[in-house]
């Protein structure tokens, strides 16, 4: 059943991060909750688990409101907590084609976009981080010698792997 963004108008105007630090900030509770209430909605019949992006919905909210993504990179952990990230990344529409032929990818890893991406699971995140900040000019996306290096790096860590 189609999703009608008739159902969330702060997440409709939010489409891309420049779009959501458009908003007011009293505004972003009633993001996370349209944001959260997507994602249920869009994932919950593909299978897999998406609890981890349900965690994730307040800090990315928050992430892309105070930092200038996508100058400022973000580097996921593992793609099931990049779900939020990837539905304020102008890829909204097709959250829904997860786990299906042609669908969005579910991991970090393919395809690059200018907004970041995680490698291709928790035990790699430190040092692909690490690597990605040695260079003033990596980036997630095609090679463009106009774009100016990134200001930030960000690692947003949680899964249980980096424990011990």
């Amino acid at each position: 059943m189609p999703i009608s963004l008739e159902d969330f108008p702060l997440l409709r105007a939010a489409n891309l991060p420049a779009e959501l630090r458009a908003l007011p900030e009293n505004r972003l509770g009633e993001v996370c909750t349209e944001l959260r209430e997507y994602l249920i909605r869009s994932v919950a019949t593909r299978g897999g688990h998406f609890a981890a992006g349900l965690g994730t919905v307040e800090l990315t909210v928050a992430l892309h409101y105070v930092f200038n993504t996508p100058s400022d990179r973000l580097v996921w952990d593992v793609g099931h907590q990049a779900y939020p990230h990837k539905i304020l990344t102008g890829r909204r529409d097709r959250i829904r084609t997860l786990r299906q032929a042609g669908g969005l990818f579910h991991d970090c890893l393919t395809p690059r976009t200018i907004f970041g991406r995680g490698p291709s699971g928790a035990a790699t995140t430190p040092s692909a981080t690490t690597v990605r900040a040695s260079s003033p000019w990596s980036r997630c996306a095609t090679h463009r010698p106009s774009m100016k290096p990134s200001r930030v790096r960000l690692r947003p860590l949680g899964d249980p792997g980096e424990n011990g």
